[in-house]
């Protein structure tokens, strides 16, 4: 019993750890790989008690192969529940640094959040405030929560399926730039309207470097913008993803 029991938790750490290896927050490069390691292991051995019985029966009497096909569905379908929520990450990531360049901070460097590439000063912000609104409103519990819950739509050991994987994918990158795009929205017309008046302005005085001087007006515009949306925009964000967090 001892050994099925031992197996078992393997194959619940291979789904928690798979999922938490590419979860936004977690997975950030950042967060020691020992600690990633640790909170992986920790989340295991809590939720073993409710999804062992799923696992003892049906590991009494595998074989190898069948042990390696659990281990591979297992950590597959970790990877897949984690990168479809972080899917919204990089929609966010990617406006967020659109929006720094339609604003005039595109080329000042900001310290990457979740990834190990540079990213802009207000990319960095923003994605930093969503880290935070994550861990603060406790919605790492409901990933959790839906990790556990996944047990009951995809039972131990059952492929997900590449059909239903990239459906799903693909479903969440709509939903997730649709969001971005929202997000954003306002900033993509202030920078359309001030570029056009812009090209006006130089094209009526061609001997004045309208867009040199503009250049800190435009600045000023985009981060009084920045901060009478900020609330909003980082509400929208985490809406969107508790909203996928708890539907699933």
């Amino acid at each position: 019993m001892i050994p099925e029991t031992l197996l078992g938790v393997f194959m619940i750490f291979c789904r928690v750890g798979g999922c938490l290896m590419v979860s936004p927050g977690l997975s950030s490069t950042h967060v020691a790989q020992r600690v990633r390691l640790f909170i992986a292991l920790t989340v295991t051995l809590a939720v073993s008690p409710l999804l062992l019985p799923k696992f003892t029966v049906p590991l009494r009497d595998s074989v190898p192969a069948d042990t390696l096909w659990w281990i591979g569905c297992e950590t597959l379908t970790g990877l897949t529940i984690g990168f479809f929520g972080r899917a919204f990450y990089f929609a966010l990531e990617t406006l967020a640094n659109a929006l720094a360049t339609m604003i005039g901070l595109g080329g000042i460097p900001g310290n990457p959040v979740a990834e190990t590439e540079g990213a802009s000063l207000a990319g960095s912000l923003i994605m930093m405030g969503a880290t935070i609104l994550i861990f603060a409103m406790d919605l790492h519990w409901e990933l959790i929560r839906g990790l556990v819950a996944s047990y009951d739509r995809i039972p131990p050991g059952t492929p997900f399926g590449a059909g239903p994987m990239l459906a799903g994918f693909a479903d969440r990158i709509s939903e997730a730039f649709v969001m971005a795009m929202r997000i954003t929205s306002p900033f993509v017309i202030y920078s359309v309207m001030v570029n056009l008046a812009l090209g006006l302005a130089n094209k009526l005085t061609p001997q004045i470097p309208v867009f040199f001087i503009a250049t800190p007006f435009i600045l000023f515009g985009g981060m009084m913008l920045l901060m009478f949306l900020w609330n909003d925009m980082l509400a929208q964000f985490i809406l969107a993803y508790e909203h996928w967090l708890r539907r699933g």
